[in-house]
């Protein structure tokens, strides 16, 4: 640990799939509630919380009026939501209509977005079509990533990327034969971020727990580290079945590592096979 104090340089927390409804007494309202206190109470140093999407359950106004309603409970110990769009936020209906009303509700300022916290960035990626499942990216958006991310690059310090969607074959629940990957472009996705390797991506869409084999892969040499971050409202395994739960990561930077802590909201403990350090030295070249 370069820390000679132990404590990182900044911190936050990832979350997703919360599919806040209309109903103040629904499961998933009462578990984004937990998660929200959760972080209140042990993250008195967070720069903000990152959500990877289905912030609601169908985009219908009422589910984010239950969304601040929920939000506000704690309002003054949490830092600050930044979301990218999900499939149930602007997949159904009229896709800018949707989209207009997630941007209204939350604040972000358009279907992808970046936000720069203490010289580290936040990259927002989203849909720029209303498909009931997939994402579909436009040219513009992969060239602003791939220049977003060579900003980043040029600062030294690595680049955290959020979207709904897993690329295929990558993360838990991403298998081809799962059928929850999710970006139309996913060969150019994965080679923008093959380019930059000191880039984190963290997706969520199929609710994989996180005790999931391939919850994390890469970094290092490879592609840059990805990160199932489960739910918020529910979770699903590998056996394709149903399991209520409802977890997040905890994020820990330090100048020359990363620490990726799965968080378990319903009983407020870690997931002890969640637990990742992914170093930011680089890579010695390997002999030819």
């Amino acid at each position: 640990m370069s820390q000679s104090d132990n404590k990182p340089v900044i911190a936050f927390q990832v979350i997703t799939d919360t599919h806040v409804t209309a109903d103040p007494e629904h499961l998933y309202n009462r578990h984004f509630e937990q998660a929200l206190k959760d972080i209140a109470e042990n993250a008195t140093d967070s720069v903000g919380i990152m959500h990877a999407g289905d912030v609601t359950d169908h985009g219908f106004p009422a589910e984010y009026e239950e969304l601040h309603r929920i939000g506000g409970f704690y309002q003054d110990r949490l830092p600050p939501l930044y979301m990218a769009t999900g499939n149930h936020d602007v997949g159904l209906g009229i896709w800018e209509s949707r989209l207009g009303n997630f941007l209204a509700a939350t604040g972000m300022s358009a279907a992808y977005h970046d936000h720069w916290i203490e010289g580290y960035a936040f990259l927002f990626l989203g849909t720029e079509r209303g498909l009931e499942l997939f994402c579909d990216l436009s040219a513009a958006q992969l060239e602003w990533l791939d220049a977003k991310l060579a900003e980043a690059a040029s600062s030294g310090k690595p680049a955290f990327v959020f979207l709904h969607q897993p690329l295929k074959n990558t993360t838990a629940g991403s298998m081809e034969e799962q059928k929850w990957y999710g970006v139309t472009q996913d060969d150019e996705l994965k080679a923008i971020l093959a380019k930059h390797p000191r880039t984190f991506l963290f997706t969520g869409h199929g609710h994989w727990e996180m005790e999931a084999p391939r919850n994390h892969v890469g970094g290092e040499d490879q592609l840059p580290a990805m990160f199932n971050a489960a739910s918020v409202a529910y979770l699903w395994t590998d056996a394709d079945e149903r399991r209520e739960g409802s977890q997040g990561y905890y994020v820990e930077v330090y100048e020359d590592w990363v620490l990726v802590k799965g968080r378990d909201f319903t009983t407020g403990t870690w997931v002890k096979s969640a637990q990742y350090e992914v170093s930011l030295k680089p890579v010695p070249a390997r002999e030819s």
